[in-house]
C-alpha cells in the first residue's frame, strides 16, 4: 500500500500550524521507562469524582436519557448554571445566556471562531495554557503576549496591557486563577482593566474555570459584574477542575442573549451537543451537596502549604499561588535551564514536573509544579529531590 501522507501534508490548510510537542513526549517517554515515578506535572484532579454525580449519570443511562439534547443544552442544566453564577459569582446571566459546551476547551474554539478575524490581535497572560494560541491562530487571529513576572506573583498588571493595546487589539483573555502560575488577579486590578477595556473597546473573555479554587487571603472578581463590562465580557467555565470532571466534558458559555443565539449554530457544527448523560451529572454537580468540592479545596490547600514550604527550605522562590492547583516554581538556583533541571530531576529523583517553556513562557526559569498527587506523594517527591540535589544541580 502507498503512503498517502506525504501528499495529505502538503494539502494542510494554512490554519493547521505545528506547535511543538516533542519536548513534552520526550519526558512521557522517559518516565515510561523508569520505575515508580511521581508524576507532578498533570493538570488532572488526582480526585475521582464525586459518587452522587456519578450515580445521576447513570440513573440517566437507565432512564434512556441519551438523546440530543438542544445544542445549547438542557434547559435545567442551563438554568441552574445561571443561578449558580449568580450565586457564587455575583454574575447576571439568565439561562437564554448560557450555553453548554464539550467541555471548556470548546468553549474557547467556539468563542474566537466567533469573534477573531483575520489580523485581530488578542491579548493573553504569559505564561498560559497554550490551547488560546491554536485557537486564535486557527481563525487568523494573532496572539500578543502580556507578560506577568514573580515579583507581582504572576498577576495581570493593567499598565502591561494598556501598553500592547494597538489598532487591532480586539480582544483580551483574563485568566484568574491561571494556569499555570495559580496567580489570582486581584480585584483592584480587575477594575482597572474593566475601566481600560471600556475606554478602548476592548472584548473581554473571562476563563474562571478554577474560580472555586480559591485560597485564604485571595479573593475572586469576575469582571462581569462589573458596570459596564456584561455586554462586552463572556464568561467561560465548567465542571473540569472544581468536581474532578475531566473527562465528563462538560463546559459553558456565559454571555448576553444576542450574542448567545449567534453561537447556536456554530455550536451545534461543532458536536452538536455535550454527552447527555454527562448534561444529567453537571445538573447533579450543581444543584447536590457542594462538601465534595470543599474537601478537596482543603485538600489542596494542604498539600500546597506543604509544597511552598518544602520550596522555602530547597531555596526555590515562586509566585504567591492564590488560586488553582498548582505553583510555579524559580528553579534558577540549581544552575540549570528549566528544561534541562526538569530531564535530571526526571532521571536522577523519578519526579516528573514540566517547565514553563510549555506553557508560552520565554523566561526559561520556571517549572510548573501540580498539587495533584495526595501529600504524602508530594513530601516523598520533594524529600527525593532534596536527597538527589547534588546530582541536579550543575
Amino acid at each position: 500500500m502507498n503512503d498517502a501522507s506525504p501528499r495529505l501534508m502538503q494539502a494542510l490548510s494554512r490554519r493547521i500550524r505545528s506547535h511543538d510537542e516533542s519536548y513534552r513526549s520526550k519526558m512521557l517517554a522517559m518516565a515510561a521507562k523508569l520505575p515508580d515515578v511521581i508524576a507532578m506535572g498533570r493538570g488532572d484532579p488526582d480526585f475521582h469524582t464525586p459518587k452522587h454525580i456519578v450515580e445521576a449519570a447513570k440513573k440517566a443511562i437507565d432512564e434512556n436519557q441519551h438523546h440530543y439534547t438542544l445544542p445549547a443544552g438542557l434547559p435545567q442544566l442551563r438554568q441552574a448554571i445561571a443561578d449558580n453564577l449568580r450565586r457564587e459569582n455575583g454574575l447576571d446571566y439568565a439561562a437564554d445566556e448560557v450555553v453548554v459546551t464539550a467541555g471548556t476547551q470548546e468553549a474557547v474554539m467556539l468563542c474566537m471562531l466567533a469573534l477573531v478575524n483575520e489580523g485581530d490581535e488578542v491579548l493573553m497572560p504569559t505564561p498560559r495554557f497554550t490551547s488560546y494560541d491554536t485557537a486564535v491562530e486557527m481563525c487568523g487571529g494573532v496572539c500578543v503576549d502580556v507578560p506577568t513576572v514573580e515579583a507581582s506573583d504572576f498577576a495581570l498588571v493593567p499598565a502591561e496591557i494598556e501598553k500592547r493595546i494597538t489598532a487591532k487589539t480586539k480582544m483580551l483573555v483574563l485568566i484568574t486563577p491561571n494556569n499555570p502560575t495559580g496567580a489570582v488577579t486581584p480585584p483592584s486590578a480587575v477594575r482597572e482593566i474593566a475601566e481600560i477595556c471600556k475606554r478602548r473597546d476592548i472584548i473581554v473573555i473571562s476563563d474562571e474555570i478554577y474560580a472555586r479554587i480559591i485560597f485564604e487571603g485571595s479573593e475572586h472578581l469576575s469582571i462581569g459584574t462589573l458596570p459596564g463590562m456584561k455586554e462586552r465580557t463572556i464568561t467561560l467555565n465548567g465542571f473540569s477542575k472544581s468536581y474532578a470532571m475531566t473527562g465528563w466534558r462538560v463546559g459553558y458559555i456565559a454571555a448576553p442573549a444576542p450574542f448567545v443565539a449567534k453561537l447556536v449554530e456554530p455550536r451545534h457544527t461543532l458536536s452538536i451537543n455535550a454527552n447527555t448523560p454527562a448534561q444529567w451529572a453537571a445538573l447533579a454537580a450543581l444543584t447536590g451537596p457542594q462538601e465534595p468540592v470543599d474537601a478537596m479545596v482543603r485538600a489542596y490547600a494542604e498539600r500546597r502549604a506543604y509544597m511552598m514550604g518544602a520550596l522555602d527550605d530547597i531555596g526555590f522562590s515562586y509566585g504567591h499561588p492564590g488560586g488553582a492547583f498548582y505553583v510555579y516554581a524559580n528553579v534558577e538556583k540549581s544552575g540549570r535551564p528549566a528544561p534541562e533541571f526538569c530531564e535530571k530531576l526526571l532521571t536522577e529523583a523519578r519526579v516528573l514536573v514540566f517547565p514553563g517553556t510549555l506553557f508560552g513562557d520565554t523566561d526559561d526559569r520556571y517549572v510548573r509544579l501540580s498539587l495533584l498527587q495526595p501529600v504524602e506523594r508530594i513530601r516523598e517527591a520533594m524529600q527525593r529531590l532534596d536527597a538527589a540535589k547534588s546530582r541536579i544541580f550543575a
